[in-house]
């Protein structure tokens, strides 16, 4: 029993063990794929639809193989998240070129409120005045690590808003179909995975043609590039699997606030491999930011020990009058007495 019980504890740890690890790992293979002084792939809604391709092709083989288990979800709903989702990512691509680094950082931040209303709303759910407040020194950390500059513009405060809205709505989604349709993460993303490769690779090189005024037809495929392409959508494989698995165990609102650590992650990474500058705000920063997750996830936890009811041992059921035979409670009797009465007869 007791390893039953260990068992899920386990599983959430390696779910965020995954996402977090992945997720760095396609930060920094991205930079050195997509910066001037790597391979200069410039081309990052295309890349993402490369992303979903190799995704929907390991969905593909797990279904084929068996290891998996296909489940119906109406094309239609598959197909307003996919477009939610498709969204989301241009949104925050045109919100980069747009808007100043440092915008682009809050407009992010400002996901974890967003999504916090529109559970209230759609899912009628509460939050704890604990939680609010670990929510408040999550953003406040990263906030003061990551925002420097703050430049923004109508058209780039509209995209960052379309962009904030879509992804937020888009979490949600993702463990409301988990729900309603009683289908695994992977198996999810098996469905929406090709929708999103087949529209993305058609539109992707428009939209980044658009932003960068660069073709994919002109660009160089060297065999370096090909391999960090390739390494990108290996990453992105583990990083779209664990996104679907802890937003479906957790809440997207616990996915955005302790997602936050692959921010920091990245920050620290980027001093020891890119030689990025590491301010003293920095690490004050981070660390606001790590001990607003430590609050976070106590709070959290608190909440769900006081709303879990505390199972009943027979004696008090019994004492209380449950579990006891209907004859019993038509005679009179306690149940030892009618058993012995029935014995006799």
């Amino acid at each position: 029993m007791e390893s039953e019980k260990k068992q899920p504890a386990v599983s959430d740890v390696g779910a965020w063990a995954m996402n977090v690890v992945s997720s760095v790992g396609i930060i920094m293979a991205n930079k050195q794929l997509m910066s001037s002084s790597g391979y200069a792939f410039s081309f990052a809604t295309t890349l993402t639809g490369f992303h979903f391709t190799v995704t929907a092709l390991v969905g593909w083989i797990s279904n084929a193989t068996g290891y998996s288990v296909s489940k119906h979800v109406p094309l239609w709903e598959l197909v307003w998240f996919s477009l939610v989702a498709n969204t989301s990512i241009t949104g925050m691509n045109l919100s980069l070129m747009l808007n100043s680094v440092g915008f682009y950082q809050i407009a992010k931040l400002s996901m974890i409120p967003v999504v916090c209303l529109m559970e209230w709303v759609l899912n009628s759910k509460h939050y704890t005045t604990k939680v609010i407040s670990a929510v408040v020194v999550v953003a406040a950390g990263v906030g003061i690590c990551t925002v420097t500059d703050v430049e923004v513009n109508a058209k780039g405060f509209i995209c960052a808003c379309v962009a904030v809205f879509c992804t937020s709505l888009q979490q949600i989604t993702i463990g409301s179909f988990q729900k309603k349709y009683n289908i695994g993460s992977f198996e999810l993303l098996s469905k929406t995975a090709p929708i999103q490769a087949v529209s993305l690779i058609i539109l992707g090189p428009f939209v980044d043609y658009y932003l960068n005024g660069r073709s994919l037809l002109n660009y160089n495929f060297s065999t370096g590039a090909t391999f960090f392409i390739l390494l990108s959508c290996s990453l992105a494989v583990f990083c779209n699997m664990s996104q679907y698995l802890c937003i479906g165990r957790f809440s997207a609102t616990s996915f955005q606030v302790l997602g936050h650590m692959k921010t920091v992650c990245v920050l620290i990474l980027g001093w020891i491999l890119f030689d990025s500058a590491l301010t003293v705000k920095n690490i004050l920063g981070m660390l606001l930011a790590v001990m607003g997750m430590v609050v976070y996830s106590w709070a959290v936890e608190t909440e769900k020990k006081a709303t879990t009811p505390i199972p009943r041992n027979k004696s008090d059921m019994l004492n209380d009058g449950e579990d006891v035979p209907l004859k019993a409670r038509l005679s009179g009797l306690p149940p030892s007495d009618l058993e012995e009465g029935d014995m006799k007869s």
